[in-house]
């Protein structure tokens, strides 16, 4: 059996949050393939389905993010399953929006629910090396935004590369009961290839002023020639590119 497991807050008020991709993506999950309805149980809503003649069970913790182990270690004891037979699908502050990866262990990186996973793994099964698909929602730029970044919603204009992420995420589930990650990958890069995001990096303004681009020798001496100001011209005095300009911009004669 796998266990997929999407991470969120439950509660409509958090339905379209950044942080509730996971739920998102397993919801869609459950839409495309003959999954059962959802039904409470470890402190949860679980599905279960075959997808290419495996068992798998889907689970959506409702204990919120900071105690998502909790649910997840409860069905892993309940059905005796391995590190390698659970996967969890969460947001990633340090992936662009619409990038996706996939490993099996790793750090936390400040996620409160992967932290309560990795606690309640390490304490049932001795390890953390389950696998982890993080998907991309974007950096706000600064630390001090994160929390009202995760807990805003996505802009409507972020549907598009989101429908196709879950689209391509449920028409080639095979690929992740399977265990090829690889597989899985390439289906995925090739869905949002050359997608366009709207999320930007925030800036600081910290009073400096921008450093002037470097100019071509060329583009300096036709300012020269049209009489800039001699103290931001720097050409060369002599040797061939000095000859050329001179051919380019010399005065001529009356």
């Amino acid at each position: 059996m796998l266990l997929i497991a999407g991470l969120g807050n439950p509660g409509s008020q958090y339905a379209r949050n950044r942080h509730n991709i996971g739920f998102m993506a397993v919801d869609a999950i459950h839409a495309r393939h003959r999954f059962s309805p959802w039904v409470k149980k470890f402190k949860a809503l679980i599905a279960d389905g075959t997808i290419d003649g495996e068992k798998v069970l889907l689970i959506k913790p409702q204990t919120f993010m900071n105690l998502s182990g909790q649910s997840i270690g409860e069905a892993m004891r309940f059905y005796k399953l391995a590190l390698d037979d659970l996967v969890v699908i969460y947001d990633e502050l340090d992936l662009p929006a619409a990038k996706v990866r996939i490993k099996a262990g790793g750090g936390a990186n400040g996620h409160n629910g992967i932290k309560s996973i990795d606690a309640h793994m390490q304490g049932l099964l001795g390890g953390k090396d389950y696998r982890r698909l993080r998907l991309g929602i974007g950096h706000p730029g600064a630390k001090e935004l994160v929390h009202n970044y995760v807990l805003g919603d996505f802009a409507k204009v972020d549907n598009e590369w989101l429908d196709l992420l879950f689209s391509a995420l449920s028409d080639n589930l095979a690929y992740l009961v399977k265990k090829d990650d690889n597989g899985l990958m390439n289906k995925l890069t090739l869905a949002l290839g050359g997608q366009q995001t709207t999320t930007k990096p925030v800036v600081k303004d910290t009073g400096a002023k921008p450093v002037p681009k470097a100019q071509s020798h060329i583009r300096q001496a036709r300012q020269n020639n049209n009489n800039a100001p001699s103290s931001v011209i720097k050409l060369p005095a002599s040797g061939p590119m000095a000859d050329m300009l001179a051919r380019l911009f010399g005065k001529k004669d009356n």
